[in-house]
């Protein structure tokens, strides 16, 4: 692997009492695509939402890109981040959530121009172009002048891909992308992911139960269970050969479900 560029180091998130990260170690390399499976509950998402900057961490160390995520250099030591901080390092990254989270009163383009020109300084004609493509690519670009009510949820989904990817991120970040459509809508938006995988050199970290989909799109497969790594390998290693007991178990329980 090349240096990653995220790197969890020990790292601990408790919720109260509650532990739901548990000194994890767990890195990604430039351009690979990692899938994270595993029960509800086993702090899939809680990765995540600690790299996108929404959940704070109580122990370790978060990398990003090279920077620290949640501490920042100062007088020789190191403190907590500062929101200016927090801030740059969000911008290396995009997220797609379960919801779908687009500004309902914009237009779908004016959803992916808004933050290029406020946040990365973009002229307008740049962010329109840019927009144009990546609508484009989603297969949505005669979908521009609508409004996000007047789409389905899996357009509404491919739009919020296509936000993301207007910021220019060097990380995508995947939330189950996929559970809150119908099962009909499904396809259209893992499609549009997997082609994002097979043709950009972009990493990508996905949370799914989508498990065909996990064993087509990545490089490597994470098993978590109780805020641990269990489990990793290829996906062939992971879905035709687990070794451990634990992730043998879930899979028999989700894949007979499937």
């Amino acid at each position: 692997m090349t240096d990653p560029i995220i790197k969890f180091d020990k790292v601990v998130k408790r919720f109260d009492t509650l532990t739901v990260i548990d000194e994890l170690d767990f890195e990604v390399g430039q351009g690979e695509k990692v899938t994270i499976i595993g029960p509800s509950g086993s702090g899939k998402s809680t990765v995540l939402r600690i790299l996108m900057t929404l959940e704070p961490i109580q122990e370790g160390v978060v990398y990003v890109d090279g920077d620290m995520l949640w501490h920042e250099k100062a007088n020789g030591g190191v403190k907590p981040a500062g929101e200016a901080h927090l801030r740059r390092m969000r911008e290396k990254m995009g997220m797609v959530f379960q919801q779908f989270n687009l500004f309902p009163h914009m237009t779908v383009r004016r959803n992916l121009t808004e933050a290029p020109v406020k946040v990365l300084g973009m002229s307008k004609a740049e962010a329109r172009e840019r927009a144009e493509e990546l609508l484009d690519m989603v297969g949505l670009a005669d979908q521009a002048d609508k409004f996000p009510h007047q789409l389905s949820g899996g357009q509404q989904q491919r739009v919020g891909i296509a936000r993301a990817l207007a910021m220019r991120p060097k990380i995508m970040l995947f939330d189950e992308p996929t559970s809150a459509l119908d099962p009909e809508l499904v396809g259209e938006v893992l499609s549009v992911i997997r082609r994002l995988a097979e043709e950009h050199d972009l990493t990508m970290l996905l949370v799914t139960h989508e498990m065909q989909f996990a064993r087509q799109v990545s490089d490597r497969v994470c098993f978590f269970d109780r805020g641990k790594i269990k489990e990793q390998g290829t996906p062939e290693e992971i879905f035709g050969n687990p070794k451990e007991e634990r992730t043998r178990a879930f899979l028999k329980a989700v894949l007979e479900g499937e």
